[in-house]
């Protein structure tokens, strides 16, 4: 998969993405990445990619002429005028996203939505936002990663690289290790011990050193519930449950020491 970022401000980008699971993936070819400064698309000699917004009020603008040349340059992208026929989606194949808290909400099934394709662009917007023209003829979908306002749509887009990073085939030293992280399977994920067994008098549960497996994913799979029950209670409207499972939380509303014995690892 490639990613092609457009920012303003392109270091960044350095450090987050040159370590760990992002930059194994760069080096195994798993995924590559570029960074392009839409300064560099601005025209004039003082290369001006903001201005004051028509109409009054605080605040800059993002122009619209250099992020547009950006994109339709790195895309190879014809560019389009008003007078012209919206293309159709089928010949766009390449989703470009504009990182704003006006967009779509980001979770694990936007990741997986993403990560079909092979190439997606990210526009980093900045200051009050981007010129609506921008929104609206060049975008093919707008992401938010939560309900509050940074600074600008950089650290949105390396949160969308390093989740969607992750989905990919090889990206992960266990290849289900994506697979059982909190929200892939609608839950808050179960709490993981390793050595040593004791550790200043607070062991690890019996079960989990028992060696048997069935125990162990049934224990797993009741500590997830529990977790998502006690913080996120909101994501088992959605998650996809068993008979056992609704059978589980319902003896932890009618016995509130169960949910005690669990939460202490019993």
């Amino acid at each position: 998969m490639h990613f092609d970022i457009f920012t303003l401000f392109p270091a960044m980008f350095a450090g987050p993405l040159d370590d760990s699971i992002v930059m194994r993936a760069r080096e195994a070819g798993i995924i590559s990445l570029a960074l392009h400064n839409i300064r560099d698309y601005a025209e004039g000699k003082h290369a001006i990619t903001d201005d004051y917004p028509y109409g009054g009020g605080g605040g800059m603008v993002m122009k619209p002429e250099p992020i547009f040349r950006a994109v339709e340059s790195v895309l190879a992208l014809a560019p389009r005028w008003a007078d012209q026929p919206a293309a159709a989606p089928a010949s766009q194949p390449i989703p470009i996203i504009l990182l704003t808290p006006q967009g779509r909400r980001f979770d694990q099934s936007v990741a997986l939505e993403l990560a079909d394709h092979p190439r997606i662009a990210l526009i980093c917007g900045r200051y009050e936002g981007v010129d609506e023209r921008v929104r609206r003829h060049l975008c093919t979908d707008q992401i938010s990663i939560g309900d509050f306002v940074l600074s600008g749509g950089e650290l949105a887009a390396m949160l969308i690289v390093d989740a969607v990073t992750r989905l990919l085939p090889g990206a992960l030293g266990a290849e289900q290790g994506a697979a059982d992280d909190s929200h892939a399977t609608g839950l808050l994920e179960y709490p993981h011990y390793t050595r040593p067994p004791d550790f200043r008098g607070w062991g690890a549960p019996e079960i989990l050193l028992s060696g048997h497996h069935a125990n162990v994913q049934r224990w797993r799979r009741q500590q997830a519930l529990l977790r998502t029950a006690q913080r996120r209670p909101d994501m088992l409207e959605t998650a996809w449950l068993t008979d056992a499972d609704l059978a589980f939380l319902a003896r932890l509303e009618q016995e509130p020491e169960l949910a005690e014995r669990y939460q202490a690892g019993l």
